[in-house]
C-alpha cells in the first residue's frame, strides 16, 4: 500500500480522499502508473519467483530450515534410527551437476564402494543438512545450490564448474551412533517383553 501525496498536482494516481482524510492506495492501483520499464521488470521478477515456488511443490521438494538445500524422498526408510549430528553414517550417493546433468561421481560405480561419513560436517552442507532425519533404506533427492555444495570455486578435479549446483541421490545403508543405539535397545527391551 503507498499513502498518496497531500496535493493533486503532486499524485499520478486518482484521488481516495474522503472527509478531509487521505486514504491508502492499493498498490495493484498503482501498477499502472509504474514507467514501463520499472514494470517489466517487476513483472518478470514476480513470474520468475512464481515459477520457483511452484516448481518446487509440484514437484514434492521439501524445504530444510535454515539452508537453501531441499529434498524430496524417493523411497520411505525404516526402523526408529534416524541420522543425527554425530552418528557414522554410510551411504550410497550419486551426484550430478545441474548445469550440465553430468554425474561426477557414484558409489555405485563399478570399483567404488559405499561411502562413510560423520554426520554434522564430514560432507558439504546441502548433503550434510539435507540427510539428517533420514531411515535405514531411506533415499531422498537433494537439490543443493552452490553455496551449499563447492561454492565460487567448484571442484574442477570432479568437473564441478565454479557456481556449480548439485543434484545428489543419497540411500542411507547405516546408521551408527546415538539414535541407533537407542533405537537399538528399544528394540530389545519389546523383545524382552
Amino acid at each position: 500500500w503507498l499513502k498518496q501525496p497531500s496535493h493533486s498536482s503532486d499524485r499520478p494516481w486518482p484521488s481516495t480522499q474522503r472527509s478531509g482524510r487521505h486514504f491508502l492506495v492499493p498498490l495493484g492501483r498503482c501498477i499502472g502508473e509504474l514507467p514501463r520499464k520499472n514494470m517489466t521488470w517487476l513483472l518478470g521478477a514476480l513470474v520468475l519467483v512464481l515459477l520457483g515456488c511452484t516448481a518446487l511443490a509440484e514437484d514434492g521438494f521439501n524445504a530444510i530450515q535454515g539452508v537453501q538445500t531441499t529434498y524430496k524422498t524417493l523411497t520411505e526408510g525404516t526402523g526408529d534410527a534416524v541420522v543425527e549430528k554425530g552418528d557414522t553414517v554410510t551411504v550410497h550417493a550419486t551426484g550430478i551437476v545441474r548445469q550440465t546433468d553430468k554425474k561426477f561421481w557414484s558409489t555405485k560405480d563399478s570399483g567404488q564402494q559405499p561411502f562413510t561419513y560423520t554426520a554434522g560436517g564430514g560432507v558439504i552442507t546441502g548433503w550434510d543438512k539435507g540427510a539428517m532425519g533420514m531411515k535405514i533404506g531411506e533415499v531422498r533427492l537433494l537439490m543443493i545450490p552452490a553455496a551449499e555444495g563447492y561454492g565460487a570455486n567448484g571442484f574442477p578435479a570432479w568437473g564441478i564448474p565454479k557456481n556449480g549446483d548439485l543434484s545428489f541421490e543419497i540411500e542411507v545403508l547405516t546408521i551408527k551412533g546415538k539414535s541407533a543405539t537407542k533405537a537399538k535397545r528399544m528394540a530389545d527391551s519389546e523383545q524382552d517383553l
